[in-house]
């Protein structure tokens, strides 16, 4: 993994990943701890202690949560709040989708895709605001989106529509919230985590795929985390309701390279 290049630091700070013990969260949990900050993870499964994210010295909490479930996030955010204290930065990384037509789609895994990358960002952050909103210094935080929810996304139609849902909250929440709370999102294209040659088949799929992209590479975990620290330090005090593109300029629209292809 690509080390984080940032010099930010947040010492002290808590924050919360959800989803954070893996793929992009792990490269998010890592960059806050390595920066200072005491950071939680959760997820439904409890991983082996050694395997939780580590930085400057320190290794991240879990909590176990379904982050779907308003009560467990009820229960969650009792743990940290009795334990911490206080929550200063959540980061609404939790989501996914397997691949399939929508046509072929059982009621209940659409149901669930959508639970997951929309519902419970929404449960997350209310249950952050209830924290943040009486802090002197108030909260930040940071929604994980993607290009599906920004274009069109065949095959992951529901999860890009999930996705287009929590790009519109986070403008939203942004304007109920302030001044107090802060609300940005990041729109992320492809991340090389530990599943990407299995996604993108193989190393020759990732090489073609990082060839559309104008810096000629798949985004690290370390590159969204860079992302995430920006927003929540003082650096980002006047950025509220963004939506910040980390996806590496963007994907050549599909004529273009058909046309070069026939070149």
């Amino acid at each position: 993994m690509m080390k984080a290049t940032a010099e930010i630091r947040l010492p002290g700070a808590v924050v919360l990943v959800t989803g954070g013990a893996r793929g992009i969260g792990a490269g998010i949990a890592t960059g806050f701890l390595t920066a200072g900050a005491q950071v939680i993870v959760c997820g439904r499964t409890a991983p082996e202690p050694a395997r939780l994210p580590e930085g400057g010295g320190r290794r991240a909490e879990f909590i176990v949560c379904d982050v779907r479930e308003a009560q467990a996030v009820t229960g969650m955010y009792a743990q940290i709040a009795a334990k911490h204290g206080r929550l200063d930065v959540l980061v609404n990384n939790a989501g996914g989708t397997p691949p399939g037509e929508l046509a072929a789609a059982p009621a209940r895994l659409i149901e669930r895709i959508i639970q997951l990358n929309l519902l419970a960002p929404l449960l997350c952050s209310q249950g952050a605001h209830a924290i943040m909103q009486p802090q002197a210094e108030g909260g930040c935080i940071i929604n994980i989106g993607s290009v599906a929810g920004d274009r069109p996304a065949p095959s992951t139609v529901a999860y890009g529509a999930a996705k287009a849902g929590l790009l519109h909250a986070t403008r939203s929440l942004a304007m109920e919230w302030g001044p107090k709370v802060r609300v940005n999102g990041i729109i992320t294209g492809f991340v090389a985590t530990e599943n990407a040659a299995e996604h993108y088949g193989g190393e020759e799929g990732i090489k073609r795929i990082s060839d559309m992209f104008p810096l000629k590479r798949l985004a690290d975990p370390a590159d969204v985390a860079d992302a995430c620290l920006y927003l929540a330090s003082p650096l980002a005090r006047y950025v509220s309701g963004a939506l910040l593109a980390v996806h590496g300029g963007g994907e050549w629209p599909l004529f273009l390279h058909l046309a070069r292809s026939a070149l």
